[in-house]
């Protein structure tokens, strides 16, 4: 299980990110323990305001923990890596709350503690934070026999088209995968060993060197989207330097965009339409089946927690009634049949809590294959949209050197099905 925190503040945001049903398509709000509120975001602005009576503005420790892809983890995996990181951190007994997402056939989730001890008020520190969550990550691979990641057993080992969530959020942005999008990036340095080359390198799929505002080096694609080349590339800022020289010499960001949006055509514009709506049209059955089976899970799940509420209810009333009142009650007491139906009803409440949960975990799991079986019907399309991109990126330069002005050929000899199905802004529903 991937365990990645982080100390933050920023609670109404946090909660709204959590909430998200744009990104999800199924969020559980599953925890909140140790607030007064009923809600996630009433209970995360409880911590803000506690947080007032200290300097702390990171008052939040946020965790998410993703299972593999190819493996069930059951709630019960979940609780028991929110029980170890606590211990781990020493934020027991700290308001928590636990947020569940369901996307394209896979279950993650979501902790968050409060860092503000009340009795103190003051921030609970939380040092090697990192390397805790990396230790507890690797118990849990082994304890559940998972296949481990190669980059936990040797760092040599790792990824290297691994990505940070900033990048994902970028390449999401513009409807691209990260991985081909790096890959790209990292292409174009490995052919190139000066400026010149790696320029020429970058225009091959429309994006441009020039010198960020905030950062060194960066480079701009046609669409204006500006990324950051030593978080692409993975790569320091002075080995950037030793190969491209002084960044001051490169244009600014925004002088490029003007050019490139000087070159972007009506013409051009249209073509890139025509790519998009093709793309649209392709997925367009897929989104409405996925649309369909989301909200008829929805159902089954509302009605399954809804026939657990009401049959919650009565076992409640009749463990309730098994306690009697008035003298008789005293006399339980005083020979102790109280308590001996007492520990009766808790066992007994314990065991319809577990049941209860086991029932929605067949249920949660069953749905996540039905999801799953989708999806691989999907994945197809957007590969093939993803690879599409880079090509759309390399006739896009090309026509860009033209002065935006497509080759004057007709549509049909000049564009087969496939290139226009590639979309450089279109952004799958989920």
């Amino acid at each position: 299980m991937i365990l990645k925190g982080s100390q933050r503040g920023g609670a109404k945001q946090l909660a709204a990110h959590l909430l998200k049903v744009e990104e999800n398509e199924h969020v559980e709000v599953y925890e909140l323990e140790g607030f007064i509120a009923d809600d996630l975001e009433g209970a995360l602005q409880e911590i803000y305001a506690v947080s007032k009576g200290t300097r702390c503005r990171q008052f939040l420790f946020s965790v998410s923990l993703n299972p593999p892809h190819t493996e069930s983890a059951p709630v019960e995996y979940f609780e028991k890596a929110i029980q170890e990181i606590e211990q781990s951190m020493g934020l027991e007994g700290q308001p928590r709350a636990i947020v569940f997402h369901e996307k394209e056939g896979r279950r993650h989730g979501h902790a968050v503690w409060s860092r503000i001890d009340t009795e103190e008020m003051k921030a609970i520190n939380l040092p090697h934070y990192k390397y805790k969550l990396r230790d507890i990550s690797k118990q849990l691979y082994f304890q559940y026999g998972w296949h481990m990641p190669r980059g936990f057993l040797d760092r040599t080992n790792r990824d290297p088209l691994n990505f940070s969530l900033a990048q994902w959020q970028q390449a999401k942005r513009r409807g691209e995968d990260p991985r081909l999008l790096q890959q790209l990036f990292q292409d174009c340095w490995a052919v190139s060993d000066n400026r010149a080359s790696f320029e020429q390198a970058l225009k091959g799929y429309g994006l441009y060197l020039a010198k960020g505002d905030r950062r060194g080096y960066v480079a701009i694609d046609y669409r204006g989207e500006v990324y950051s080349l030593s978080r692409w590339l993975k790569i320091k800022t002075k080995a950037l330097k030793e190969r491209l020289g002084n960044p001051e010499a490169l244009p600014e960001t925004k002088a490029v965009k003007i050019k490139i949006a000087r070159q972007m055509t009506e013409q051009l514009q249209t073509y890139i339409q025509q790519a998009k709506d093709q793309f649209k049209e392709a997925l367009g059955p897929f989104m409405k089946r996925k649309r369909t089976l989301v909200q008829q899970q929805q159902v089954k799940r509302n009605q399954l927690k809804q026939k657990q509420e009401e049959r919650w209810q009565q076992e409640t009333i009749q463990r309730s009634q098994r306690l009697p009142k008035g003298f008789k009650g005293i006399w339980y007491r005083m020979t102790g049949k109280h308590k001996a139906i007492r520990i009766q009803n808790e066992a007994e409440m314990e065991r319809c809590r577990i049941r209860d949960r086991d029932e929605k975990q067949h249920l949660v799991e069953r749905q996540l294959k039905e999801r799953q079986t989708l999806q691989r019907q999907i994945i197809p399309s957007l590969k093939e949209h993803q690879e599409n991109l880079l090509g759309l990126r390399q006739d896009v330069a090309r026509y860009l050197e033209l002065g935006g002005k497509l080759p004057q050929t007709s549509p049909q000899q000049d564009f087969s099905r496939e290139k226009l199905n590639r979309d450089p802004e279109y952004t799958p529903e989920r």
